[in-house]
């Protein structure tokens, strides 16, 4: 699985977070645990500033690449993420 190349992200517990310089959020995927070893991807925001570059779908990638890291498998709840895993069955795997 080809990875694309990630800002510099901050996983934050169950989350991962872009913080600009201020320490606000730019950008995150939060995934909370929902079972033994399953989280929910239930949200995902990019800040306005950075829209249109692509930075959902890196998050989502980061996101993939630590619950594979983790051993977890992930039940998308979030529109964007069920929308990304269905253009990334490569991914598939992580699916609970």
């Amino acid at each position: 699985m080809e990875s694309v190349e990630r800002p510099n992200f901050i996983i934050d517990g169950n989350a991962i977070r872009l913080r600009a310089e201020d320490g606000s959020v730019l950008a995150e995927v939060t995934y909370p645990a929902c079972g033994d070893g399953v989280v929910e991807i239930d949200h995902t925001f990019v800040d306005a500033t950075l829209r249109g570059q692509g930075m959902a779908g890196k998050l989502l990638d980061a996101c993939a690449h630590e619950l594979e890291r983790t051993g977890r498998r992930a039940r998308p709840t979030c529109s964007y993420a069920v929308s990304w895993f269905e253009k990334h069955p490569e991914w598939a795997h992580l699916l609970a």
